[in-house]
């Protein structure tokens, strides 16, 4: 007769891991997607010197638009400028959320702007903010969802539904305008990054000890591939009075401190020599600094947006050629796509709008 077993003393259960629960809660917030449907929404689209606000239905057209001055000195005036614009728009609509793209750094909850390089805004609660301001002015919110998005991953995200990255899996977006932002869409979710900040590729350093930005470097790649660096170039020339700017200056009524981007963007279209090289030494840097970012993303597709791509072929031609001179690997990989925004300056709040629905 075998001899009884003797029973094993019951398994001690191990508490479990906080950091381990920690990082699954987080995990499931990140990938939890509430869609709250097509209907009509308002995007927000905050810039240093413009709100601009729309009314965007489920196909990304824009239905309706407002467009007011940015007091870039406070804080609460922009919160009151957006509390404003939104409640005139969802006085026709019938609202279904609200997103609001913001120039400047993001948290991951789409809440709270951390740092606006031009704007007034150093770690400030957007969101509750401007829903305060709302419910105080109508006694009741607007929609059933407010969002806060970076500017330049609105721009992106509406690109890749609406625009020139349709059906694209990886997608980067680089939109330059007084500096330069950037999105990043992969398998249909915007890439945020850890705490919310992904996609400053403006803040590259290209040139170390390189000209001063605005963030504190020195050096950073919208220092030489920006609205900035374009006027900042056009201006010394003019200023150095060289033969060669005697067409800018002469558009410029004389005056180097009165060239503008767009002033530069109408004499090389007309042919200026020195606004086409402009574009030129500026198309290049964009060239240099879009093969970094496809040896380190490696997408199909990079969609170039923002005002200075008015000028098209001007600066995506020597961009192109920049790109092709310094890939790594290059003739033994395949070659993304670089293609031009096609949303214009309405991409910002189109995204931001989309994003709000649950999208991304």
């Amino acid at each position: 007769m075998a001899a009884p077993r003797t029973p094993r003393p019951p398994r001690r259960r191990r508490a479990p891991d906080p950091r381990r629960v920690a990082l699954q809660q987080r995990l499931r917030q990140q990938t939890r997607r509430v869609f709250i449907g097509d209907g009509p929404a308002v995007g927000v689209d905050i810039g240093g010197t413009k709100v601009a606000a729309g009314v965007v239905d489920g196909e990304g057209n824009v239905v309706a638009q407002l467009r007011r001055d940015t007091p870039t000195t406070s804080p609460q005036g922009v919160e009151d400028t957006i509390a404003e614009v939104v409640e005139e728009l969802a006085a026709q609509h019938d609202i279904v959320s609200v997103g609001i793209g913001a120039a400047g750094f993001v948290d991951a909850e789409r809440a709270t702007v951390l740092f606006a390089p031009h704007l007034a805004w150093r770690h400030e609660p957007l969101r509750e903010a401007v829903e305060r301001r709302i419910r105080a002015r109508l006694g009741r919110r607007i929609g059933r969802r407010t969002i806060v998005e970076n500017d330049a991953n609105a721009a992106a995200w509406a690109e890749y539904r609406f625009g020139a990255g349709r059906e694209e899996s990886r997608l980067v977006c680089v939109t330059m305008g007084t500096g330069i932002g950037g999105g990043i869409v992969t398998q249909g979710r915007v890439v945020r990054g850890r705490y919310g900040i992904a996609g400053e590729f403006g803040h590259m350093i290209v040139v170390p000890g390189g000209h001063r930005c605005e963030c504190g470097n020195r050096g950073c790649w919208e220092q030489y591939a920006s609205g900035n660096a374009l006027v900042r170039e056009a201006r010394e020339l003019a200023r150095s009075n060289s033969p060669v700017a005697h067409a800018l200056l002469e558009l410029a009524g004389g005056d180097p401190e009165a060239i503008t981007g767009p002033l530069v963007t109408r004499a090389a279209s007309a042919g200026d020599p020195a606004a086409v090289e402009l574009f030129e030494d500026v198309g290049r840097w964009l060239g240099i600094g879009v093969a970094n970012l496809a040896a380190a993303l490696d997408p199909g597709t990079i969609v170039i947006g923002g005002g200075v791509s008015d000028a098209d072929e001007l600066l995506l031609g020597p961009c192109r050629e920049a790109f092709r001179r310094t890939l790594t690997g290059r003739g033994f990989r395949p070659e993304l796509t670089i293609a031009r925004a096609q949303l214009g300056p309405a991409a910002g709040l189109v995204g931001a709008a989309d994003l709000s629905r649950g999208w991304g």
